[in-house]
């Protein structure tokens, strides 16, 4: 069974690496991760894991064993937040933004759950309430046996630190 992460986030991406952390910890394997942001989310998701010089992405696999082509993640898996003119949304600030936020959350969800051989995970602990609202919503309709809701929490200490990413195998 393939397992999908399905992630909301806003300016803090180390909830990402925090959760895919927690996961492997526990000995589950995420083969996919996608996420939805606004445009200021994806710029921070972007610079931090994505950025040639961030090797955060890859400490955390390579701590677990794993290399970057264990799991489906690249930029082409965040998905932007979109106005009706294509352009990309800031933040999520009106009605029609709430809108655009929770359509993508539906769509998402249906085409992730469509599969019955996958597992969607979904995060909800990342971005403004009203997203991880949204994604809730969007995996109480769609939601089947083998998919799960999860949250994260990380000790206060670390919670407003922008340089912790995961807790690394050596301090």
């Amino acid at each position: 069974m393939k397992n999908i992460l399905f992630a909301v986030c806003g300016l803090a991406p180390q909830v990402i690496t925090e959760t895919l952390y927690a996961l492997f910890h526990e000995g589950k394997q995420a083969h996919a991760v996608h996420v939805i942001a606004t445009r200021q989310g994806k710029d921070r998701l972007l610079s931090g894991l994505f950025d040639p010089g961030s090797k955060r992405l890859e400490s955390l696999l390579a701590d677990f064993g794993l290399s970057r082509t264990d799991i489906d993640f690249s930029p082409r898996n965040i998905h932007s937040l979109k106005n009706s003119s294509g352009v990309e949304i800031d933040d999520i600030v009106t009605p029609d933004d709430n809108e655009i936020l929770l359509q993508t959350c539906l769509d998402l969800a249906f085409h992730f759950t469509i599969n019955p051989d996958t597992a969607v995970w979904f995060l909800v602990a990342g971005g403004r309430k009203t997203m991880t609202s949204c994604l809730t919503l969007a995996a109480q309709l769609y939601g089947r046996r083998q998919d799960r809701l999860f949250h994260v929490l990380v000790s206060p200490e670390f919670e407003n630190c922008r340089d912790f990413w995961f807790p690394p195998k050596k301090s």
